[in-house]
């Protein structure tokens, strides 16, 4: 794949998944704009990663809950490289994945949810409306949401992380219907557990090995697992494509 001359904002890709699918892009040549909250210096050695990849990068500070930041985030991205052809959101509320230690239905509140529900709806929305207006002029464009194989199958209830990520499947879809006919891509990527990331480190062993049991590729995914599938759905390969969610967990969730 040759990004070289397209631009790819990526939300939360400091490190992690987001980190991994940032020097996916690089590789392949784009400016790649890294987004992140707080971790200045993990933003910073993602750029490096980049550069030394071959690409250009910028780190990017921005809350992508909030509307006017994420406007900002957009312009400078724009200010910086011209244009931007790939919006990745992988950003999420901060989460800690474990079944010892998560909230039954009955202890979790209503904040709960919605601190979820604005780190991917309300961030996908803010997102979105900044970048569509130049998409939309150049009716040509590609955006990319990260969910979670947990909404076809939860395996573990997180109640409030599983039910804001299905509402980022719906708006997906609702929006690849709508900017279909004017030149605008929306998919979804819907990875399954993915080791090492900050929100995955609690996850035990017994956990991890009874769902390596029960994926036929036999393993967990890590965050460069995950970039690939992001790197094919931007990609003219997949010129053809909208509203559609790919699971990457190693065929746990088989549609």
């Amino acid at each position: 794949m040759d990004f070289a001359g397209k631009t790819v904002l990526i939300t939360g890709a400091g490190r992690g998944i987001g980190a991994a699918i940032a020097k996916g892009f690089a590789t392949e040549g784009a400016s790649v704009a890294v987004n992140y909250l707080q971790d200045a210096t993990s933003a910073s050695a993602t750029v490096d990663a980049c550069t030394v990849a071959g690409g250009t990068a910028l780190a990017m500070q921005a809350d992508v809950t909030d509307a006017g930041d994420a406007a900002r985030l957009v312009a400078a991205t724009q200010d910086a490289f011209g244009k931007i052809d790939v919006l990745v959101h992988n950003a999420f509320a901060p989460y800690v994945f474990s079944p010892e230690k998560r909230a039954l239905f009955w202890e979790t509140d209503w904040a709960a949810f919605q601190a979820q529900i604005d780190g991917s709806v309300k961030a996908a929305h803010g997102m979105a409306r900044a970048v569509l207006p130049d998409m939309l002029a150049r009716a040509e464009g590609c955006i990319i949401n990260i969910a979670t194989n947990l909404v076809e199958r939860p395996v573990v209830p997180y109640h409030d992380y599983t039910t804001a990520k299905s509402a980022l499947v719906g708006f997906s879809r609702n929006l690849a219907v709508e900017l279909g006919p004017l030149g605008i891509r929306v998919n979804l990527v819907c990875p399954g557990l993915v080791y090492p990331t900050a929100a995955s480190r609690a996850v035990k062993e017994d956990l991890k090995d009874a769902l390596i049991a029960q994926t036929p590729l036999r393993r967990i995914a890590t965050p460069a697992d995950v970039a690939g599938p992001v790197l094919f759905l931007a990609s003219p390969w997949a010129g053809f494509m909208t509203g559609q969610t790919l699971y990457v967990d190693g065929g746990f969730v088989m549609r």
